[in-house]
């Protein structure tokens, strides 16, 4: 073991002088550049067109208008209105799913659609009177969101579903100053005509007052990933300095302690077994800090605990095989499986339904999508298996056995080809 002031030699090298070997300057620029770089474009390129990137994002289109229609007209108005809706939409950018009042608060409860429209009954009765003497109240339409999905992903079902509504409204319109004109209707009647339809806007499955607009699942899910990841290299680092085959500076203070001849496969399960046991804590402080000091919504404490519990587990875990497969870089290449490629195909705070399609592949295995899912049932959705939470144990599941394959895959083979680590020779 040394340290400063031990009585060694002063170090006789100018940092100058040394900076101009260009083979020192190698690897970290590339390594940088590439980082910076893709970076740059895994993170902008999820986010910087949702509208152009939309792709059957799910909204609920309810007709309850039982008619009878018009005079001259075959259908009730809500049938040709939500036809008109699914027709004046590009079909690539919406999913309209036509279905009834109850389906429709079933998907909104378990996070299936972002939002709804919904034609309410006797909306052709009420759009009838308007040319005549019995027009009581102006016909409503009505827009359900849906925030537990989050802020930008009801927003833009919001603005897709009140823009197809006035649009259906304009089209009503043409056709009652039509049959306005041929009565003799006055003009201010006929003017109030063209738009004759009222759109209010409405929750349709309300979250907690401190939710974050629907975004705390999301930043939960960060917490539970990123306190994974880091404690996972720092117990990587931890253990390598404490075994002997890497030096620990604190400071000026330097450090070497003995190597223990230990094998890669024994050095891995010792990394995975403090892993195990110290995302007990990280995982409960994580708890405490959001919800108990912080006051953030959430129910099914117990549950949350110990989805929160395996899934940064997993996550600890996929860090130590990848440092232990990859060795020097095994941190750079998790940061980018756990962070760079998982942060933009979470579908946690922009629409799976609104990136690019390279993302919404990348959302079938990224882990950071599971763990939102899953977060995102039990905070917003009641812990319904079908909100995402089933999918989130079978992919925590998946990983967690992916993770012990590969990492102890690994280190296997380099044991038996004889690929010991520094300090330890063949026998």
């Amino acid at each position: 073991m040394t340290s400063a002031g031990s009585g060694q030699p002063q170090p006789r090298a100018r940092a100058v002088a040394v900076a101009r070997h260009a083979k020192l300057w190698l690897v970290p620029t590339v390594l940088s550049c590439l980082v910076a770089l893709f970076l740059g474009l895994l993170y902008m390129g999820g986010i910087v067109n949702p509208n152009g990137s939309l792709h059957h994002l799910p909204i609920a289109l309810v007709d309850n208008d039982q008619g009878p229609p018009l005079p001259g007209q075959q259908q009730p108005l809500g049938a040709q209105l939500t036809q008109a809706v699914v027709s004046g939409t590009p079909t690539k950018a919406v999913q309209w799913r036509r279905i009834s009042q109850a389906q429709m608060q079933d998907q909104l409860a378990s996070g299936k659609i972002y939002g709804a429209l919904v034609v309410p009954a006797g909306f052709t009765r009420s759009v009838g009177a308007l040319t005549t003497a019995r027009a009581t109240v102006r016909p409503t339409l009505t827009v359900l969101t849906n925030p537990g999905l989050g802020s930008l992903g009801s927003s833009l079902a919001s603005q897709i579903t009140q823009r197809a509504a006035h649009q259906s409204s304009l089209v009503i319109g043409r056709q009652l100053t039509s049959r306005a004109a041929s009565q003799g209707a006055d003009p201010t009647l006929r003017v109030l005509l063209t738009d004759p339809v009222t759109v209010t806007t409405a929750v349709g499955h309300p979250i907690g007052r401190h939710s974050g607009l629907g975004l705390t699942a999301f930043y939960y899910t960060l917490l539970l990933v990123l306190t994974a990841f880091v404690g996972g290299n720092i117990i990587n680092n931890g253990v390598d300095a404490g075994l002997g085959y890497t030096d620990n500076e604190i400071g000026p203070w330097h450090t070497r302690r003995p190597t223990v001849p230990i094998s890669r496969t024994q050095t891995l399960l010792l990394k995975m077994i403090m892993t195990a046991g110290i995302v007990v804590l990280t995982s409960s402080l994580v708890m405490i800090a959001t919800v108990v000091i912080l006051g953030m919504d959430a129910t099914h404490i117990p549950l949350l605990w110990i989805f929160s519990y395996c899934a940064s587990l997993t996550v600890g875990l996929g860090v130590q095989a990848i440092n232990a497969a990859f060795g020097g870089i095994g941190q750079v290449v998790s940061m980018f499986v756990f962070v760079a490629l998982a942060l933009p195909s979470s579908g946690a705070t922009v629409p799976l339904q609104a990136v690019p399609g390279f993302y919404r592949f990348l959302a079938v295995f990224e882990p950071f999508r599971q763990v939102t899912d899953g977060v995102r049932a039990i905070l917003y959705f009641d812990a319904r298996a079908d909100a995402g939470l089933d999918r989130g144990w079978i992919m925590i599941g998946i990983g967690f056995a992916v993770a012990l394959l590969f990492g102890f895959a690994m280190t296997r083979y380099y044991d038996r080809k004889g690929l010991l680590r520094l300090g330890l020779r063949p026998a």
